[in-house]
């Protein structure tokens, strides 16, 4: 498998630091309001990098952290007379819903800045000692110039940025581009005990405490959006090669911008979009298959018109599963042709084809394609003829190869009721041979309503979810 990294602009063959194991770590949100259309594109393109590494073998470790206390959160806990706890514990519990929603599994752990304060302390102080950060007033800096690769992963020069930084608030810093590590507390805000004063973590330093807690000093791929590149990546590896004096990650991948129809998202526009703005017009289904149709580090259009094309996509699939499904219950031979042995060799080209995309830098969109060869394949060439060997293989290389980025999944929703609709569809079969039209129709309308379509075929009544 190749990945592009970041650090060397170029893709690299990924080689694991523990055979058979991968450590990953992603950026996670800032939990202040429901997580918006630019942040649902690396959790889903991150998601599907860790399926697809399990999928050909690697056993992964994928940490995403919440950021549980900044700014943000305590202007707008002040504003809610809430505490910033409380206002992050109500969008943690938003954001997994949402998550779920699009296909998201839990990350493996899911830590919080606030449950790793004695963690982030310690991680700060033996900066201090190493001499890579100082204290000021109750503040503590990083000292970017004392860490010499300081630029390498966003490509900048040190020297430039230390002409051209604006001078901060605190101009009493070394230099202006040195970071927080730990900040005083001010009036108002929210604060804990440190050997410099009640204070916060900076936000840089929360990552690489919590990467360097739960999965050690080195790890395997750190990911993000590209808008994370600098100053937060970038500030991570100063900080984490500083204490250890080792590869902080050894590949960095950065996801591509959203715009909205043509324009860069901005609640100024008036163009942006939370998920559960979408949600309340497409599923999270149509929106997941809209983020891996593109390469992930091209940047990607989002409009009504591109989420209905997605959705229509996916519907290709999803009919193509279902007269699978329906053909199943509907055959009983057993015993394949010499025609459907030939068959099922193009099964195996798909999966390899497949394979190679997602081998070539994490391509799902050209990995869709594969899927969209064998959709075509499979009604073409599987019919009520068909043997049922051969049908099920070809569902079953369907379900895998979608099962890997997460789409066209059958949901087990226990709000459908299968007796149910199954006794809808034979009265309304009831109605029909008695040509009562209007209570069949009656009973299509019952069934739509309960969110399921039923399609009349010469083989009988095939309903599938709407």
């Amino acid at each position: 498998m190749k990945i592009y990294n970041t650090m060397s602009s170029q893709k690299e063959e990924f080689k694991e630091l523990e055979k058979g194991k991968v450590k990953m770590y992603s950026c996670g949100p800032t939990v202040y309001n429901y997580f918006h259309i630019g942040n649902a594109r690396p959790f889903i393109v991150f998601d599907t990098l860790r399926n697809y590494l399990e999928y050909i073998g690697y056993e992964v470790t994928f940490v995403q952290n919440f950021t549980d206390v900044d700014d943000k959160i305590i202007i707008k806990a002040n504003e809610e007379g809430i505490t910033p706890i409380q206002l992050a514990d109500k969008y943690i519990e938003e954001y997994f819903k949402d998550a779920k929603a699009i296909g998201i599994r839990k990350a493996t752990v899911h830590p919080r800045v606030t449950e790793n304060i004695k963690e982030i302390i310690d991680f700060i102080q033996d900066l201090i000692d190493k001499g890579f950060a100082y204290v000021l007033g109750n503040d503590v800096y990083f000292e970017v110039k004392k860490f010499k690769e300081y630029g390498k992963l966003s490509h900048k020069n040190i020297d430039d940025l230390l002409s051209g930084a604006r001078i901060e608030i605190n101009d009493e810093k070394r230099a202006p581009i040195d970071f927080a590590l730990w900040k005083g507390k001010k009036e108002g805000e929210i604060g804990w005990d440190s050997p410099w004063g009640q204070g916060r973590p900076g936000w840089h330093i929360e990552c690489s405490v919590m990467s360097n807690k739960y999965l050690g000093e080195s790890i395997d791929i750190h990911s993000g959006g590209q808008d994370l590149i600098f100053p937060h990546h970038e500030n991570e590896i100063a900080q984490s090669e500083a204490r250890s004096s080792h590869t902080f990650a050894n590949y960095w991948m950065h996801n591509g911008y959203i715009n909205v129809d043509n324009e860069k998202m901005s609640k100024s526009l008036g163009n942006f979009f939370t998920v559960r703005d979408v949600l309340k017009e497409f599923d999270g289904d149509t929106l997941r298959f809209f983020m891996l149709s593109a390469h992930y580090r091209s940047p990607i259009n989002y409009s009504k018109d591109m989420l209905n094309q997605a959705k229509s996509s996916l519907e290709r699939i999803k009919n193509c599963k279902n007269n699978l499904n329906f053909i199943l219950t509907k055959i009983d031979k057993t015993d394949m042709s010499e025609q459907e042995k030939e068959n099922v060799a193009y099964l195996q080209e798909c999966k390899t084809n497949f394979i190679d995309k997602m081998n070539d830098d994490l391509n799902t969109a050209d990995a869709i394609t594969a899927i969209f060869d064998l959709v075509k394949f499979a009604n073409t060439n599987v019919s009520i003829d068909s043997s049922k060997v051969f049908v099920q293989q070809t569902l079953d290389m369907l379900n895998e190869l979608t099962g890997v980025l997460n789409i066209a999944m059958d949901k087990a929703d226990e709000d459908v009721d299968v007796a149910k609709i199954e006794e809808l569809i034979e009265q309304r079969n009831i109605a029909k041979k008695s040509k009562d039209f209007a209570k069949a129709d009656e009973i299509r309308d019952e069934l739509k309503q309960m969110g399921i379509e039923i399609k009349d075929t010469r083989q009988g009544v095939q309903w599938s979810r709407i």
